[in-house]
């Protein structure tokens, strides 16, 4: 395992040129700790797409502030399935990463998922769609216990709360070859298509969110949501400084190859 330090190569960016689609529960643009946000798209329960970004939960904002905290520089995209209830369809989870992967979007911040493997597959597809079309997914790899999907699938980023880390500390493993990934996802056709030999890449990051001015760490709110938006904000900066993000058709296959080998 290998740790690294926010402001340290290969994280020395601010995220300028990284496109980050936020998929969760919409934006309160009007939040002290949200900065600008460049656009988006509302998915309803049953599928169909909207304007409606705004968040009615809470969830959606506090990733988003957590993110930009990290990486203030890169453009957020909200992509909102979650309106009253931090639940949806997984289908809608679908169609949020292809809406993602579509709209030229570098990373995607899945902070929560499914335990259900019978959705690995369709979600696994997803993935691999993403990362054909140059879209890395950062999503919970397991949390209290269970594996989560789509952050268990090969090619996503699959992120694990760790308490014992730093805020400013990324910690990262490589998982198990691809193959062997997804114990409910045998089916050799539904290997990772773009790297068959890879490896999972899995990232170990500090689950509580930006600081509140007056409220000790120990009392503020924590959890897998903002260890992977925490994720995705190291993330971004990497991108960044590689300099993948700003390039037309860039993929992030080196920024995934320095951190897994």
């Amino acid at each position: 395992m290998r740790t690294f330090i926010l402001g340290e190569p290969p994280f020395a960016g601010s995220g300028e040129g990284v496109r980050i689609a936020v998929i969760d529960s919409g934006v309160n643009a009007t939040n002290p700790h949200v900065g600008a946000v460049a656009g988006g798209v509302g998915i309803a329960d049953d599928g169909s797409f909207h304007d409606d970004l705004v968040d009615r939960v809470g969830h959606g904002t506090a990733v988003v502030a957590a993110i930009q905290e990290k990486a203030p520089a890169a453009a957020i995209h909200v992509v909102r399935v979650f309106e009253t209830s931090l639940t949806t369809r997984s289908e809608n989870l679908v169609r949020a990463i292809d809406w993602a992967a579509g709209n030229g979007m570098h990373l995607a911040n899945l902070s929560l998922g499914t335990a259900n493997p019978d959705r690995a597959p369709i979600l696994g597809d997803a993935v691999d769609r993403a990362r054909e079309a140059g879209l890395l997914v950062v999503s919970a790899l397991e949390h209290r216990g269970a594996r989560w999907w789509p952050g268990s699938a090969p090619g996503a980023v699959g992120v694990i709360a760790d308490e014992s880390c730093g805020r400013d500390e990324l910690r990262v493993e490589s998982g198990p070859d691809a193959d062997q990934a997804t114990d409910a996802n045998t089916d050799p056709a539904h290997v990772f298509k773009i790297l068959p030999a890879s490896r999972q890449l899995i990232v170990r990051a500090s689950p509580l969110p930006r600081p509140i001015p007056g409220v000790p760490p120990e009392r503020n709110v924590r959890g897998i949501s903002f260890a992977v938006a925490n994720a995705s904000g190291f993330l971004a900066r990497g991108l960044a400084s590689a300099g993948d993000a700003g390039a037309p058709g860039a993929s992030p296959e080196r920024l995934w190859r320095s951190l897994r080998d």
